[in-house]
C-alpha cells in the first residue's frame, strides 16, 4: 500500500440502500433527499449527511446532472483530439475546457506516433455545421501550439450510466 492508496471505507446496509435508491438518479421532486429518505426509511437530512460522507470518502465520486444530449436536441457529438505542445497545455487546456460548447476536456498521455494527441475536448451541437464552427473555434484558440488534431463523431450511445450495485 502506498501513501496515496485510500483506506477502504466500509458501508452499511443503509448506505447500500441509498446507493441503490439513487443509482438511476435523484428523483425529480422539490425535495429529492426527503423523497429518497422516505424510500429508504430515514430522514432527508440523514440522506444528505450519508451521501456527503460517501462523497468525502470517495465511495461516491460526484453528484451531478447527466443530460441526455439527444433528448435536448443535440444530435451531433464530436470528441476532438489535439496534439498540443506540452508547455502550452497548462494554459490552453483550461481555456478550451471553459468554452461553453465543450462539455468535458481532459489531458491524456500520448500513445506514440500513431496517436500523438494529448488534449481531448467533447463538443455537442444541434447540427454538423454548428459543431464544425465550434471545432474551428478550438483550432483558432490552440493556434500554433497545436501540431494537429482529429475529430471522432459519435454515431450512437453505447453506455450512459453511473454506479450500479
Amino acid at each position: 500500500m502506498t501513501a496515496t492508496t485510500p483506506i477502504p471505507t466500509p458501508i452499511d446496509a443503509i448506505d447500500r440502500a441509498l446507493i441503490r435508491a439513487t443509482q438511476d438518479g435523484l428523483p425529480l421532486h422539490p425535495r429529492p433527499y426527503d423523497a429518497v429518505g422516505r424510500a429508504v426509511g430515514i430522514p432527508g437530512g440523514e440522506v444528505r449527511a450519508r451521501m456527503d460522507k460517501m462523497l468525502a470518502s470517495g465511495i461516491i465520486r460526484r453528484i451531478g446532472a447527466v443530460p441526455n444530449h439527444y433528448r435536448l436536441g443535440y444530435r451531433v457529438n464530436a470528441m476532438t483530439v489535439w496534439d498540443v505542445a506540452d508547455d502550452a497545455l497548462v494554459t490552453l487546456g483550461p481555456a478550451v475546457g471553459a468554452l461553453a460548447f465543450v462539455s468535458h476536456c481532459y489531458r491524456r498521455p500520448r500513445a506514440g506516433a500513431r496517436w500523438p494527441y494529448n488534449l481531448f475536448a467533447m463538443v455537442h451541437g444541434k447540427d454538423r455545421a454548428g459543431v464544425d464552427r465550434h471545432i474551428d473555434d478550438i483550432r483558432r484558440l490552440l493556434g500554433a501550439a497545436a501540431a494537429g488534431g482529429d475529430v471522432l463523431l459519435s454515431t450512437e450511445i453505447l453506455k450512459k450510466t453511473g454506479l450500479r450495485l
